[in-house]
Order: C-alpha cells, then structure tokens, then sequence
C-alpha cells in the first residue's frame, strides 16, 4: 500500500521549518483533508514529508465471523463420550 501511494504522483507543497512550526495542527488537517504533501524545508533544504496515511483511512475488518463456514462438525460434540477414557478408570 505504501509502494502504491509513492508510485502515484501526488500533488506537494513546500514550506519552510518556521511557518511549519507555527501552523502545525492546521496544516496537518489541510493534508488530512485534501492528501497535499507537504515538502518541510530547513534552511532551503528539504528535510521531512508530511503525508496522509492511506490506510488510516479504512476500517479494520471484524473478527467476528472471520472462520464461519470453515470448519465442519461430524457428530454430536456436547454429550458424554460412550467409552471411558484409560485416564478415567482409576
């Protein structure tokens, strides 16, 4: 999923460590929102990526149910057993 992502281009902005800094919690709702990177530059030089995370975005699946149909019952699996096992007979 993440090679997915990278392979595909994706739109980018570039901002500056200072403006980050001051904008942090609105910026990463804008590339929450909109899935704009954002390229942070320090002293003119890239230096962190802010991205969306794609699979954030969907639910996990439920367990429950998860092996319905996958196993099969043969006989009756709440009585006794007819025998005694050798452990038993002490």
């Amino acid at each position: 999923m993440v090679m997915k992502a990278a392979m595909q281009k994706s739109k980018t902005r570039t901002i500056p460590a200072g403006e980050f800094k001051a904008k942090c919690l609105r910026l990463m709702d804008e590339v929450a929102e909109t899935g704009t990177a954002i390229i942070i530059t320090k002293r003119g030089k890239p230096v962190v990526r802010v991205a969306r995370e794609e699979f954030a975005q969907k639910p996990l699946p439920s367990l429950y149910g998860l092996t319905k149909g996958s196993m099969v019952i043969h006989g009756d699996i709440v009585s006794p057993l007819p025998n005694e096992w050798e452990a038993d007979q002490d």
